[in-house]
């Protein structure tokens, strides 16, 4: 308590001090909807006039800053200060730091802080960027903990996604964020993609179509910029273009009647940009070294005329391999190389280039030696000096600190993130014997962190398998079962840790009365996994842990519910026989979990894919049975 209080109290100091440094010209923004008035549209046309062409391609340009604490006299930050105004930098993307595979997350009062120092030091206001794909709590603490995209999908009400949009919308804004690259409009067909998969709200094309456009919708009418991605589909593909090309197969009339519709709504919508995709689209793009970021018949061709979209095209992140492997270092300026065919293709922002001098040079160069006209250039500006205005940056670029916490972390959002996990449950099998758990008030006592002595008075053991054992991953999900039961033993296994943990595992599971097994398996850029001596790219269970999961199931499946957290695909091919989904790992989730295994709530949600062998989209189960003491 005193560490917190003393940390409050120094964040309040720090932030006391922007507020005394205000000059007396500085202002705060104001959020509305978005809208482009004429006093916008005239301040984007008379700034542009004024731009050199070194400050025109830096607007094109968005780089990488974090949110977290930053002493604003180190050289790290001034190297950072240095670099966005050498090159004239038009956006930022806000992230945190990693510790392992653990986020390093930030509060909402730091980020608020970082982004008013940065507009600070920007000559033209910067628009900032973010990828809060579950909202803020992806890269911020104590905010509403909402569910990954197929988890409204499994609740199926467009006016939720709207509400999180609306909510969304509002807490970005309080903390000078005002784009984030979503909605996921990509239509998860491929069980096997190990990129998307819980991303995406499902695998229907019209019910993906209307959750994107009810998030564009809540977003734009609270301030918020949006983004549909990733065109023209990501979700048939069985490789992460974080590690490499993805192939889409689809023919024409398969990206038609899949692909496309999702898209459609959100620019029908108003969405305000389209992210393109390094994947490769042979009915799209003939030249197989062409990925759709730099391909002009999938932007020009097919977004822009096709579809009718006028606003910003922005690439997928440039240092992701699905680019940089048709642009091998060695040969010239690579970096440049990618930029200029980006822009040539019709993108107007390259998003988190390898090479920032490089980049910039490279558009600088080709524009002087006549590859790509200044007009052009001039084109993409305007779009992005008309998307800032958009927003208001034309008149105050800068938050106000002190009402963050008014606006952020609103009692009643928590409470709505909480009622969308809980309507998002589904069950998908269920044999009886599980289902509800009873509830057990009893002295809690003392065990080792990865795994708890099992007695023959135990009646639940709850397995918990992650790629990493340690962190928090499961610590929600075992005190919400230890309130219920408090002698519940509980067992944390990753790929080490399954072997030697087997036989004790193996022993707990022969004994419990009942047995929970709770897999934690979600996307996860550039993710790999060890399976038969070979690394697969992959959203699955690594060798040994789902080695050893298959034996518990073996052993007791018809004592034993499982729980996937994430990624509902990973039931397949195993003797389940009591399965519960929740389509996210998030705190909520977890909570959401433990009150449908003990019967606090029925589970409601119905599958927004098809689980190959074991259930079709749109399949649920009810359980109406009242728990048992």
């Amino acid at each position: 308590m005193t560490r917190r209080l003393g940390f409050l109290v120094s964040l309040s100091v720090f932030l006391l001090s922007f507020s005394c440094g205000l000059s007396v010209a500085e202002h705060y923004t104001k959020p509305g909807p978005v809208h482009l008035d004429k006093e916008g549209r005239r301040w984007a046309q008379q700034t542009l006039r004024k731009m050199t062409l070194p400050e025109k391609v830096g607007q094109m340009l968005s780089v990488r800053y974090f949110m977290d604490f930053e002493n604003f006299e180190s050289d790290g930050y001034k190297q950072f200060r240095d670099q966005l105004q050498k090159y004239h930098i038009g956006s930022v993307v806000l992230t945190v730091h990693v510790d392992g595979a653990a986020l390093l997350k930030s509060p909402p009062l730091e980020a608020a802080a970082m982004t008013n120092q940065l507009q600070r030091e920007s000559k033209i206001p910067l628009l900032i960027g973010v990828d809060f794909e579950r909202g803020l709590a992806q890269r911020m603490t104590s905010v509403p903990a909402f569910p990954e995209a197929m988890a409204f999908g499994a609740a199926g009400k467009p006016e939720y996604v709207e509400k999180f949009g609306a909510i969304v919308a509002d807490e970005s804004r309080a903390v000078g964020i005002h784009w984030n690259f979503f909605p996921v409009a990509d239509v998860n067909s491929n069980p096997a993609n190990p990129i998307i998969n819980t991303r995406s709200f499902g695998e229907d094309p019209a019910a993906v179509g209307d959750m994107v456009a009810a998030y564009i919708r809540g977003a734009r009418a609270h301030g918020m910029l949006t983004s549909a991605k990733h065109f023209p589909g990501h979700g048939d593909t069985a490789t992460d273009s974080h590690l490499g090309v993805a192939l889409v197969p689809s023919d024409a009339a398969h990206l038609a009647s899949v692909e496309f519709p999702p898209f459609k709504k959100a620019i029908a919508a108003g969405v305000d940009s389209v992210m393109v995709a390094h994947v490769t689209v042979p009915a799209l793009e003939p030249d197989p070294n062409k990925v759709a970021t730099i391909s002009s018949n999938v932007i020009q061709g097919v977004l822009r005329k096709q579809m009718g979209f006028k606003e910003l095209v922005v690439t997928d992140a440039l240092e992701m391999r699905g680019l940089t492997s048709l642009y091998p270092p060695g040969q010239g300026n690579p970096a440049g190389r990618a930029a200029v065919d980006a822009i040539k293709a019709g993108n107007d922002v390259l998003l988190l280039p390898t090479d920032l001098d490089g980049a910039f040079q490279g558009v600088v160069s080709a524009v002087r030696k006549g590859e790509i006209s200044e007009a052009r250039i001039d084109e993409s500006v305007l779009r992005i000096l008309n998307a800032k205005a958009s927003v208001g940056l034309n008149r105050a670029k800068l938050v106000d600190p002190q009402q963050v916490p008014y606006l952020v972390s609103r009692q009643e959002d928590m409470q709505f993130a909480q009622q969308v996990t809980d309507d998002a449950i589904t069950l998908v099998r269920d044999n009886g014997q599980v289902i509800p758990l009873g509830r057990q008030q009893a002295p809690p006592t003392e065990g080792e962190i990865y795994h708890a002595a099992v007695t023959q008075s135990t009646q639940v053991v709850a397995i918990i398998i992650a790629d990493s054992a340690r962190g928090s991953i499961g610590r929600g999900f075992e005190n919400a079962l230890k309130a219920r039961r408090a002698d519940a033993s509980v067992f944390y296994i990753d790929n080490n840790l399954a072997g030697p943990l087997a036989p004790q595992v193996l022993q707990a599971v022969k004994d419990a009365g009942k047995v929970v097994v709770a897999i934690y398996t979600s996307p996860v850029a550039g993710k790999q996994v060890m399976v038969n001596g070979e690394l697969v790219n992959s959203v699955g269970l690594e060798q040994a842990a789902g080695d050893l999961l298959r034996q518990v199931l073996d052993a007791a499946g018809a004592k034993t519910a499982v729980v996937a957290m994430g990624n509902p695909y990973v039931a397949q091919g195993l003797n389940v026989q009591t399965l519960l989904c929740t389509f996210s790992s998030v705190s909520s989730g977890e909570t959401s979990a433990i009150k449908a295994l003990f019967g606090e709530i029925q589970p409601r949600g119905k599958l927004p894919v098809t689980l190959p062998g074991i259930a079709e989209k749109g399949f649920a189960l009810e359980k109406r049975t009242a728990p048992r003491q």
